[in-house]
């Protein structure tokens, strides 16, 4: 590994992404990402008495599925990242539990998955590991009822909020093997530009996503057209807007490279999803669905991934605070 300009680090032998899956919920498998899911849920309940259980039973299905696709047991991985929305990442917890596999859980929100790739890239990558799972999950019922409000309560949504993802998507790091590579990574700074607004996420956590995707342009001396594309997790439409006006005054144009999953998830106007999608499983699902699959069958060839998270609490909020912002970005090569 190699540490180069402020935050970024690349590796000499990238860890190789052999393996992804992903699962997601019935409103999703009806927007226009619906057929590449590989894992589509009928009941958001998944059987189960609780939403909260659902999301844990969601972790389960999405890592066995990832193990049955490559061909492996527990006992041939060495460790699990992951995390959720849930309080203490207790979806995480309970999916995972089961499993018997050492186990690091991690918050950053949304921006999870781009967190939990690039530990597990670096644990790989240090000589500490030979096989890592690294994901993340979402399920709207349970994260709507712990930072909102009671979903029974029916209150009106606004227009710039988001409609958190039921969904979840891990993938399999390699030492070696056949598949897309992380070539560098840049983790994220806490970016706080005062916003308060918990139904306006996009606004919270834009300029993080800037601040991170600027800074691993100018670690790596690349600019935006080296890149196929560059992945926002969940902006939504508003945050998507916000991205590319702040990157835009600051010297960088974004217009024509970023995409945004918050954007690709649903379809606003008929499934009346007003801002777009949101949630840790949002980009997680998509990358491992769709951009994963685009890669491998070589349709794209380099991709900067950069999920963002918005790091509040239930408590911080209730107190007024504002709404932190953070991003990683996890560079992704097909070669």
């Amino acid at each position: 590994m190699g540490h180069i300009g402020k935050q970024t680090i690349t590796f000499k032998e990238p860890p190789v992404i052999t393996y992804a899956y992903a699962t997601a919920g019935p409103k999703e498998v009806q927007g226009p990402m619906g057929k590449y899911f590989d894992h589509p849920l009928e009941d958001e309940l998944l059987g189960e008495d609780t939403w909260e259980k659902a999301e844990a039973r969601m972790v389960q299905l999405t890592i066995q599925g990832l193990l049955d696709r490559a061909g492996k047991t527990p006992a041939d991985i060495h460790y699990i990242y992951a995390g959720d929305l849930q309080n203490q990442v207790i979806a995480s917890t309970f999916g995972v539990k089961d499993f018997n596999i050492p186990f690091f859980g991690l918050y950053g929100a949304c921006s999870t998955m781009g967190e939990s790739m690039t530990l597990a890239s670096m644990c790989i990558a240090g000589g500490m590991a030979d096989l890592v799972i690294a994901g993340t999950s979402s399920h709207n019922c349970a994260a709507e009822k712990q930072f909102r409000f009671p979903l029974e309560y029916g209150g009106q949504r606004t227009e710039t909020q988001t409609w958190t993802t039921t969904a979840s998507g891990f993938v399999l790091l390699s030492r070696c093997g056949e598949g897309p590579k992380v070539t560098s990574v840049t983790p994220g700074k806490i970016v706080d530009l005062g916003v308060t607004d918990t139904f306006n996420m996009g606004a919270a956590m834009a300029p993080a996503a800037v601040d991170t995707i600027l800074a691993h342009l100018e670690d790596t001396n690349q600019t935006p057209n080296d890149f196929d594309a560059i992945i926002t997790g969940d902006l939504g439409n508003c945050g998507y807007d916000i991205a590319i006006d702040i990157a835009g005054k600051l010297g960088t144009d974004l217009s024509g490279v970023l995409q945004d999953c918050g954007k690709l998830m649903y379809d606003d106007e008929k499934q009346g999803t007003n801002c777009g999608g949101s949630g840790c499983g949002c980009i997680a699902s998509i990358f491992t669905g769709y951009f994963y699959k685009q890669l491998v069958e070589k349709k794209l060839k380099k991709i900067l991934i950069v999920p963002t998270g918005a790091l509040m609490s239930p408590g911080s909020t209730q107190q007024g605070n504002t709404i932190p912002g953070i991003a990683h970005a996890v560079c992704i090569e097909m070669k």
